[in-house]
């Protein structure tokens, strides 16, 4: 994982600053900070993270594709564009959507 963070006062866009791995799940560190971190995350077919709990607020956008979210037990899908917030404290699982 590479936690250097990326350029300030320079325009990005998030879905070039990470890669697709097959087989993977790739984070790159934006913003690394004592209060919280800024990362991107892409999923091969079939890969996600396992349920997490943080102390802090987080954000999720999707970027590209569909993912499959529980937050609490309370399924989701996120489609591109769209976006999230998991409070802190709550349990929160996050897979790609397959298609069957």
């Amino acid at each position: 994982m590479n936690t250097k963070d990326i350029e300030k006062s320079k325009a990005h866009i998030t879905v070039e600053l990470i890669e697709y791995m097959e087989n993977s799940v790739i984070t790159k560190t934006i913003m690394h900070k004592s209060t919280g971190n800024v990362s991107a995350i892409s999923f091969d077919s079939g890969e996600g993270l396992t349920e997490t709990t943080s102390p802090f607020d987080t954000f999720l956008q999707i970027i590209d594709g569909e993912a499959h979210l529980v937050i609490d037990g309370k399924p989701t899908i996120l489609k591109t564009g769209e976006s999230i917030i998991v409070p802190a404290h709550k349990s929160s699982k996050i897979t790609p959507k397959r298609t069957l």
